[in-house]
């Protein structure tokens, strides 16, 4: 399990994505104590929740890829409307 320790991929992907839940969240706050009233700010958030789709979906191919034997280097990002078509 060494691909799993500290600074490798998955952990910076992971650390990534605690950074932007954060984000998320502090926006989400402001946005529900009316404190969000700029378009930009909204935008940001929208923004943050494709980052995160696309970073949780880059994590679950690195980790197929792993289990079935396959280099997990050869996960790619995907492009915004691939990931969110995932929700429908």
């Amino acid at each position: 399990m060494a691909e799993r320790a500290a600074g490798s991929p998955e952990q910076r992907i992971l650390a990534r994505i605690g950074a932007m839940v954060a984000d998320e969240k502090t926006l989400r706050e402001q946005a529900a104590a009316g404190e969000i009233d700029d378009e930009s700010e909204h935008r940001r958030l929208a923004e943050l929740e494709v980052e995160l789709d696309q970073c949780w979906d880059l994590l679950r191919q690195r980790r197929a890829k792993s289990e079935f034997g396959e280099n997990p280097d050869d996960a790619q990002v995907r492009d915004s409307s691939t990931v969110e078509g995932y929700r429908s």
